[in-house]
């Protein structure tokens, strides 16, 4: 694994500038694109994040604009694995759920489910958990009682069982590791040396798909410094922010990237709810070849700055 102080955005001629104690780290700042720039077809591709929360849409939307595909993607999934299907950028999906939270079941998983051909692995919530913590402690499984008397060893073949050596001799289910090539997550905010912090409800397991991964890319609503001091709670380091809110450490990150509303539609949680108006838009959207055209060219055909120009207006138009 490549060492993250050593990574640097391609193509990004900033100079080396002291990360403090005396130390030269390089800034790991990345655009989106170049971010996008780092995977290969054929990845598998770790997505944080929850449902439609506090995913890392703007990343997503410039891997729609790349010729990555053929990828395994690995989520508690959401619009973002709505959006990758939609793109017939899927090979496999590893998944405990494809979900808009508020709308029970994403529309393009839906259909590609129905068409078939989708290659999935369903994994319990717990199972799920388990593999990202394996991955992250680089081991090959873990053991966990989730699974057992379900038919989600039936409808995954090739998950196996194990045996306790002890004297209890219990029959455990042995999920394999979830390891990663990439991972894309998005916090609240994080610093140019990959430090991320989340101020919502719920941090979610992006901390776990980043020590699962390779090499991890964070997105983040803005850039801070958090060895400044700050009026504003929102951005003060600790002890003014509890010190688990800080919850990606820079060891396990290899860009980060500012993108202010780079979690639009899903939610983030104090900056921003979940868009339920253009969510259902996008649903809606998503049931017919026409509609998803139509939503296709309006809102994804163009640059990041475009979309959130279009979302604007499209909000101005339901007045």
């Amino acid at each position: 694994m490549t060492d993250p102080a050593e990574v640097r955005g391609a193509g990004d001629a900033r100079a080396v500038r002291d990360g403090g104690g005396g130390g030269g780290v390089r800034d790991k700042i990345m655009t989106p694109e170049e971010v996008v720039r780092r995977l290969e077809s054929g990845m598998t591709l770790g997505i944080g994040g929850w449902g439609s929360r506090r995913k890392p849409m703007a990343l997503v939307r410039a891997l729609l604009r790349s010729d990555v595909t053929d990828l395994t993607v690995v989520a508690y999934g959401g619009p973002d694995v709505g959006l990758l299907l939609a793109a017939g950028k899927v090979r496999t999906l590893v998944t405990a759920f494809v979900t808009l939270d508020s709308i029970p079941l994403e529309p393009h998983f839906r259909a590609a489910r129905e068409r078939g051909g989708l290659d999935l692995v369903e994994l319990d919530e717990a199972m799920f958990l388990q593999g990202l913590t394996a991955a992250a402690q680089r081991l090959p499984f873990l053991p966990v009682r989730a699974g057992l008397g379900s038919d989600v060893l039936r409808v995954n073949p090739r998950l196996r069982t194990v045996t306790s050596p002890y004297e209890d001799g219990e029959k455990l289910v042995a999920v394999p590791a979830l390891r990663m090539d990439a991972a894309l997550v998005h916090l609240n905010r994080a610093d140019r040396l990959g430090n991320g912090q989340y101020l919502g409800p719920d941090p979610y397991f992006d901390d776990l798909f980043c020590e699962a991964a390779d090499t991890a890319y964070v997105s983040c609503e803005r850039l801070v410094d958090f060895g400044a001091p700050s009026d504003s709670p929102a951005d003060a380091p600790p002890p003014r922010t509890a010190p688990q809110t800080l919850l990606v450490s820079r060891h396990s990150v290899t860009g980060v990237t500012e993108t202010a509303g780079g979690a639009h539609f899903t939610s983030c949680a104090p900056d921003y709810g979940r868009d339920e108006p253009f969510q259902k838009a996008y649903a809606t959207a998503a049931a017919s070849p026409d509609g998803w055209a139509q939503f296709h060219d309006r809102f994804l055909s163009g640059s990041e700055e475009d979309y959130h120009q279009a979302v604007r207006t499209w909000h101005k138009e339901q007045r």
